[in-house]
């Protein structure tokens, strides 16, 4: 006895894995169909199908729209129709998106990251006053923060200042303010253990007692 076995690779490509062959051979079938109504009423039988296969497109809004779409797809755009929807073009579902500019940032501290610069772009457009002044040391304290992330060591304000003057194309100057930057250890400092495995330990003992 022999059998003749039918292996996948051997058979057409699937467009939409997700209906599987049947569904696929039901389309190739109705493309083959030479009468326009028997065409659609097929057509419309294979969209009722596909539905029932796919539920959870019902909570897609204008999910009857989505499956004509994927019908069109799945019969390479040969089939021809009256579909309730406009037939999709294969040049507008194969197009590329347009690429998405990298962010580059111009400035050599990399270690900054890219919104420090915007920062201190903000920064300037404020009114002269103690607020503005304070907003300056907020973001040279958040610059110290941030290079003793990637310097893992230590540094000292005067570094900050002069990076932070170069940044702001020397509208900011800090260099010869006696106020001084965070300590080391304000950034270290670890945060005070939670209460949950006190907690944790309680509900043990009353399910222990129970």
């Amino acid at each position: 006895m022999e059998f003749d076995l039918e292996y996948n690779c051997e058979r057409p490509h699937l467009i939409i894995p997700e209906y599987g062959r049947h569904i696929q051979k039901l389309v190739d079938h109705c493309i083959a169909l030479e009468n326009i109504e028997e065409r659609n009423t097929m057509a419309k039988a294979i969209v009722d199908v596909m539905g029932n296969l796919q539920p959870h497109l019902r909570d897609v809004p204008d999910f009857k729209h989505k499956l004509w779409d994927q019908l069109f797809i799945m019969s390479d755009f040969k089939l021809e129709v009256d579909s309730p929807y406009e037939k999709p073009e294969r040049a507008e579902l194969e197009a590329k998106p347009e690429a998405l500019a990298y962010p580059k940032s111009a400035s050599k501290y990399r270690f900054y990251g890219n919104n420090i610069q915007t920062m201190i772009d903000v920064a300037l457009t404020w009114e002269e006053g103690e607020a503005r002044e304070a907003l300056y040391f907020a973001i040279a304290n958040h610059m110290k923060k941030c290079y003793l992330n990637w310097n893992k060591d230590t540094v000292d304000d005067a570094v900050i200042f002069e990076h932070l003057k170069e940044l702001s194309h020397n509208k900011i100057n800090l260099v010869n303010r006696d106020e001084a930057l965070s300590e080391i250890k304000d950034f270290n400092r670890k945060r005070k253990p939670s209460n949950n495995k006190g907690r944790n330990d309680q509900k043990k003992k009353n399910y222990k007692s129970n």
